[in-house]
């Protein structure tokens, strides 16, 4: 006896289909398949519906002033509404400043993208499995193998730390693989990289960062720590389980301490992508080795900074909230501010 086994099929599809709705939390569907609003201020409004406390974003399209749009809360204990124009804690943004900073060393020899990290950190060469084959250029891309600190369950978000702690934290442990046999993202690159240009320069590459990028951009709202800001003008931050506010907890490692406005993240890297931040040499350098865009996450902050070339924007999304479906949902957010501006 034949039967057909395409409904069978059908059934089974729509079975799967529905078991994998139910457990997507219903507030990304909801983000999912809300209609798209006419305005991007309007769809800044409406996350707020997404269980985020607040939220900015800083549109700069060419042709077009630029536009910045806020919604939520900057601090909810004190009922300050948000503020475009508010500092914020960027996180791994920070890596793309020290990526050029690194350029700029390497163009003008300075530093080798081939050199070891036994040659430039000889300290640590016993310390950190392979390091006399892991290269510069390895730890800019995420191909050196080197473990990656937060991931340590000891690591502590939520009470100061310094950046020597944390490097403690994977000292005489197991590579994770081979040296530039593949990638995975590790802060613990960019920490010592930060390290790297210390000893480079005789002085902290925030100083040289300061100098070298954000004066010429007359970037006057980006900081290298949080500790040189008064945290009146910082968004509050918040995390699902964690009641308190969290301005006040101070990242200091390398690659993820910066702080600045929205504004400011958008002139830097519009001119990190369009060349006016670096010479042709360092640009064809820098090319080669990392990413023109990043995203940022410390507890209580997410951050999206992207330039998009089909419409020639660069677009900007802080958002103060952390924890659960909060990233996904971030991302369901700006995807949908792009749909405006394409539209």
């Amino acid at each position: 006896m034949k039967y057909n086994k395409r409904p069978f099929k059908i059934i089974i599809v729509s079975i799967a289909i529905s078991c994998s709705l139910l457990f997507v939390p219903w507030v990304m569907v909801r983000a999912w398949l809300t209609p798209l609003p006419d305005t991007v201020q309007e769809q800044v409004n409406e996350a707020l519906k997404y269980n985020l406390d607040g939220i900015i974003v800083y549109v700069d399209q060419a042709g077009k002033p630029p536009a910045f749009y806020a919604a939520g809360w900057k601090s909810k204990e004190n009922k300050v509404r948000a503020d475009a124009n508010a500092l914020f804690k960027i996180a791994s943004i920070s890596k793309l400043y020290i990526a050029a900073a690194t350029v700029k060393l390497v163009n003008n020899k300075s530093l080798s993208l081939d050199n070891t990290l036994a040659e430039l950190l000889p300290d640590l060469a016993g310390r950190i499995e392979n390091s006399d084959k892991i290269t510069l250029k390895m730890m800019i891309q995420h191909r050196s193998g080197i473990p990656n600190f937060t991931d340590d369950p000891n690591f502590p978000w939520f009470k100061p730390f310094t950046s020597s702690e944390s490097l403690k934290l994977v000292l005489d442990k197991p590579a994770d693989f081979k040296p530039d046999s593949r990638y995975r993202y590790s802060n613990t690159n960019y920490l010592l990289i930060g390290m790297i240009l210390d000893k480079t320069l005789g002085y902290s590459h925030r100083q040289y960062i300061k100098k070298e990028i954000l004066e010429p951009l007359k970037l006057t709202h980006t900081y290298g720590l949080l500790s040189e800001v008064n945290l009146e003008d910082v968004a509050s931050g918040y995390t699902t389980g964690y009641a308190e506010d969290l301005k006040k907890f101070d990242y200091v490692n390398a690659g993820g301490s910066m702080v600045a406005t929205a504004q400011d993240v958008g002139i830097f890297l519009r001119a990190l992508n369009d060349g006016s931040l670096l010479n042709d040499k360092e640009q064809a350098i820098y090319s080669s080795v990392y990413t023109y865009e990043h995203t940022g996450m410390l507890p209580g902050y997410q951050s999206i900074a992207r330039y998009h070339k089909d419409i020639d924007a660069v677009v900007i999304q802080f958002v103060n909230t952390s924890g659960g479906n909060s990233w996904t949902t971030s991302e369901i957010v700006y995807n949908k501010i792009l749909k405006i501006l394409r539209r």
